[in-house]
């Protein structure tokens, strides 16, 4: 059984290079962004139940999610949101915790953005550690409109259906501030890399 670090942190903060860095040959990126999409790719039960549950507006003449168009309408509406987490969580807590403890890496490392306290006490409680990424807000809201391409009101209130910093700080073991230096993060990662396989010669 590989020594199991979460991955988490502010929106935009920088966790998919934090992974790119992490990655190596005895250490396993688990991400539940992928698992999410291939949760709801064609054919799957998944994407069915979104198109019961939200109507066939939010699927594309080829089959496939209009990903965009359901982000938008969950981050308008509070209680949308919480029917399409209460459908996709648990079968993506599911799915991290069935391919992060069947890796024959040394280290997994499952990067779960939406990690709260109380999941890490509950769902996440076979992790061994937690790592967390932050960054400015001011520099996750340029990161998000650069990336998602959606409006300001979007990106912020995809900012503000997440925890605080000062939340999540009680569930880590491990904080990087992300200023915007690649060159930190890489140096960060390293040394990371080192701890962590140590950490699993005494698992």
């Amino acid at each position: 059984m590989p020594y199991c670090v979460g991955l988490s942190g502010g929106i935009a903060a920088g966790k998919s290079l934090l992974c790119r860095h992490l990655s190596a040959d005895d250490i396993e990126i688990i991400d539940a962004d992928v698992i999410a999409r291939e949760l709801v790719m064609p054919g799957q039960p998944a994407l069915q139940e979104i198109e019961a549950q939200f109507g066939k507006r939010f699927i594309g003449a080829n089959g496939t999610l209009d990903r965009a168009a359901l982000r938008a309408h969950v981050f308008s509406d509070v209680a949308e949101k919480a029917k399409l987490e209460a459908l996709l969580h648990p079968k993506i807590q599911s799915a991290l915790q069935t391919h992060s403890l069947a890796s024959s890496a040394t280290v997994s490392v499952v990067a779960i953005p939406l990690l709260t306290p109380i999941l890490r006490a509950t769902v996440y409680g076979w992790l061994n550690r937690v790592v967390l990424i932050e960054a400015p807000r001011h520099t996750q809201l340029q990161r998000i409109l650069k990336r998602d391409g959606c409006s300001y009101a979007i990106a912020e209130a995809m900012l503000a259906a997440q925890l605080t910093r000062k939340q999540r700080l009680p569930m880590a073991q491990d904080v990087l501030i992300n200023d915007g230096e690649p060159e930190h993060v890489q140096r960060w990662a390293h040394q990371l890399q080192m701890r962590y396989r140590q950490l699993a010669l005494v698992l």
